[in-house]
This record gives structure tokens, sequence and C-alpha cells, in this order.
């Protein structure tokens, strides 16, 4: 397909889906509780790298997190890194537990104390000549992760191992870009830089639009995939992500009638 053939496609269902009435569910929609940036980064943080594995499952795990945490950014600044452990004892998501989800929160305080804030933490980490995101996200990840003192974790991978970081990614679409959708905050960094959130269901509809040849859903994939929306929107490669995830998230939605009608398009 044509690259103005593609942009038609993705213009049309961008148009169509990237609306707040087809949000539901995603861990997105939690952000929208919160009109201060201090609060909507860490509730971001949290939503995002719980976003792996059943949708249901996330979207109960998320709401217990921030139930304990009504005002974020003020409930981390009153917290301990006791009492993070001790409030979040118990809790379980697949293979996160309460205690490496306390020790996040604990690293993302201790960022908020150093910087001022998780964006201040984040865009010491940017460069001037930074093409894409990927070097300040590895030195985010290495901020807050120094809590775990070298031991696995799996709420704050890095780019630096070669990982698509999609929670973070997504973490970061949230707050970077603001439409209809995404709610932003974050005005200081470049939309522009931002790489997609790359699972293994976008990884599989990208391959099938033929933005990627590579079978692996890691970091080399999602910069393939990315300098490919780039060609299409250079000011804002991940404007499609939100309404092409639509189509494996939502039970209403078909991604082979999609796909297909991309491949009818190609002939």
């Amino acid at each position: 397909m044509h690259t103005d053939q593609l942009e038609s496609v993705l213009e049309e269902l961008y148009g169509r889906l990237n609306r707040r009435e087809f949000v539901h569910p995603d861990p997105l929609e939690f952000l929208y509780r919160y009109p201060y940036v201090a609060d909507r980064e860490v509730a971001a943080l949290v939503a995002s790298s719980l976003a792996y594995g059943n949708v249901r499952q996330i979207l109960r795990s998320v709401s217990s997190v921030l139930e304990r945490m009504p005002v974020p950014h003020r409930f981390l600044s009153r917290s301990t890194r006791d009492s993070l452990l001790m409030t979040f004892a118990g809790f379980k998501h697949r293979f996160t537990t309460g205690a490496e989800l306390g020790l996040m929160l604990y690293g993302a305080k201790l960022a908020i104390e150093r910087f001022g804030s998780l964006a201040a933490c984040f865009n010491a980490g940017l460069s001037p000549d930074h093409q894409t995101i990927v070097p300040a996200l590895a030195a985010f990840v290495r901020e807050l992760a120094q809590v775990f003192n070298g031991k696995p974790r799996s709420l704050l991978p890095s780019p630096d191992a070669g990982s698509a970081c999609k929670r973070l990614n997504l973490f970061l679409r949230w707050m970077v870009r603001k439409d209809d959708v995404d709610p932003g905050g974050w005005d200081n960094v470049d939309p522009a830089l931002l790489v997609v959130p790359l699972d293994v269901h976008m990884h599989r509809i990208c391959m099938r639009l033929g933005l990627t040849t590579r079978k692996q859903a890691n970091l080399k994939a999602a910069h393939e995939v990315t300098r490919a929306f780039r060609s299409i929107a250079p000011h804002d490669p991940v404007r499609y992500d939100f309404a092409l995830t639509r189509l494996g998230i939502r039970d209403d939605m078909d991604p082979r009638a999609f796909l297909d009608r991309c491949s009818r398009r190609r002939k």
C-alpha cells in the first residue's frame, strides 16, 4: 500500500474511533479523573504499569490501587517506603506483587522529591539531539528503579535491554499527546519523539499493514513501526495508536474487516 493510501485509511480510522466513547475498556479512562498534572502523571504510571493481561483484570487492579490513593500526588508526598509496602500488602496483579508496586511508587516519590515532578525527572534525560524519547526513557527507568537495588522488576522494563517498553511508551503517549482521547500534561516533550507502544496485538496489525518485517515485538520492531508512522505523521507518529488498538481491545470491533479492507486497497 502506498503511503498516501495508508494515510487515507488511517485517517479514516482515526476520525471514526479516536473518541472518548471508545475508550472503555482501557486503563486510560482512569486519567480523566485527575485535572491536575501532578496527580495525573502518578495515576498514569500506575495505570500503564499494570496494563498487561486480561483487560477486565487490568481495570480491576488499577481501580484497586487508585482507590487507596485518591489524591495521588498528595498520597505519595505523605508516604514512606514502609507505609507504601503496608498499603499495598496483599495486592496482586498476575505476577506483580504489592511489594513491587509499593517500591515502584516509592521510587516515583523519591524522583518527585528530587526533581519536582515526574515530568521534570523525564525531561532531565532529554537532549536536543535525541531523535526519539528512548534515551530519556532509559534514564527515567534508571531513576525510578534505584529502589530495587538491581533486583528484577516487572513494572519498569528498560529499553537498554531491548524491550519495546510497551507500557512505558503508553504512559508517555497519554502524558505527552493531547487530543480528544489522550489528556496530555507534559507540554515540554515533543510528540514527534514518541515511540509506538508495541505489544503482540499491535505488532500483528502492523505486520499485516507492511509496517514491519520483524518477527518479534521488540524495541527494533517498535522503532521500525514508528518510522513508518513518522513518514505519514512526522510531528505525531503515535497519532493512530489508540484507533488501531481499539480493533483488538473492544468486543464490537473486527480487526479482520479493517485489514481485509486495507488488502483490497493494495490491489
